[in-house]
């Protein structure tokens, strides 16, 4: 249930109504071009607009039905802010297709590390809607991430393949996506991390990527299969993880036996 008022909520409007009861966050200030897109933007034959601010480090882009965590602040071309995770502190995620067009689009142009504005005609945002933030909208986004929608189990769910990792303890692991960053934490950090969990006849038990929000705890805090496992990772990477029920939850309760996990490090807090 939950994660469907999350979707109808995205699919409505990118985020604002979500907000309404939250406080009003801090205002960012307007690009000097809010107004209008300037002469060395790039503009698509759907009336899109967009201009790298910062260049990716990843090189791979994400489709429609990948789930993203981004960061983002959103103006009227009058100036004024309507919506902004920065201001919040805290990113956001949530499947590409299910915000308006001018996102769907625009963000499938990023890489992960990349910022870019995005100036949004009103026929690829809300139309007109009344409620929601009129003509053209401009939106700087940062993406710090992506992934597949776990719709279903890997191919590789009942055992980890031969070229999968194995460390002392019997914790098999395979990356799946290089990270971006050089710093490992350790098990006292806290971590921010999307992950889907599946037991090894391919049923998924746990996801941050259907809830649509990431998961933040300490890593001594979780089972020893995570803890281990998430320190061999840095920010950015995508890792498939095969957890002996021995570091898992050592069958004193459900789900039993080997737990497999696709486990992305969105960020390590300290």
């Amino acid at each position: 249930m939950r994660s469907v008022v999350l979707a109808a909520l995205v699919t409505t409007t990118l985020f604002g109504a979500a907000l309404a009861a939250q406080t009003a966050p801090k205002v960012i200030p307007a690009p000097a071009d809010v107004a209008s897109p300037p002469a060395d933007a790039k503009k698509t034959a759907s009336g899109l607009a967009t201009k790298v601010l910062q260049p990716g480090t990843g090189k791979d882009h994400p489709t429609a039905e990948d789930q993203v965590t981004v960061h983002y602040t959103g103006w009227t071309t009058d100036g004024k802010m309507f919506d902004s995770s920065v201001s919040r502190g805290q990113p956001a995620s949530f499947p590409l297709n299910r915000v308006i067009a001018g996102w769907t689009e625009g963000v499938q142009l990023m890489v992960v590390g990349e910022k870019r504005r995005l100036w949004i005609p009103e026929a690829l945002a809300y139309k007109g809607v009344d409620g929601r933030p009129k003509g053209m909208l401009v939106f700087e986004v940062e993406l710090l991430s992506f992934m597949e929608p776990p719709t279903k189990a890997p191919a590789d769910v009942k055992a980890a393949p031969a070229d999968a990792k194995k460390t002392a303890s019997g914790l098999a692991y395979k990356v799946l996506r290089e990270g971006t960053g050089g710093r490992h934490p350790k098990a006292s950090s806290s971590v921010t991390v999307h992950y889907t969990g599946w037991t090894t006849d391919g049923k998924m038990f746990d996801s941050s990527v259907v809830r649509g929000q990431t998961a933040t705890f300490p890593l001594d805090g979780v089972i020893a299969g995570w803890t281990e496992g998430v320190q061999l990772m840095v920010e950015g990477e995508k890792a498939r993880f095969w957890i002996p029920e021995r570091l898992a939850y050592k069958g004193q309760s459900p789900p039993y036996g080997v737990l497999v996990f696709d486990i992305e490090l969105v960020k390590i807090n300290n």
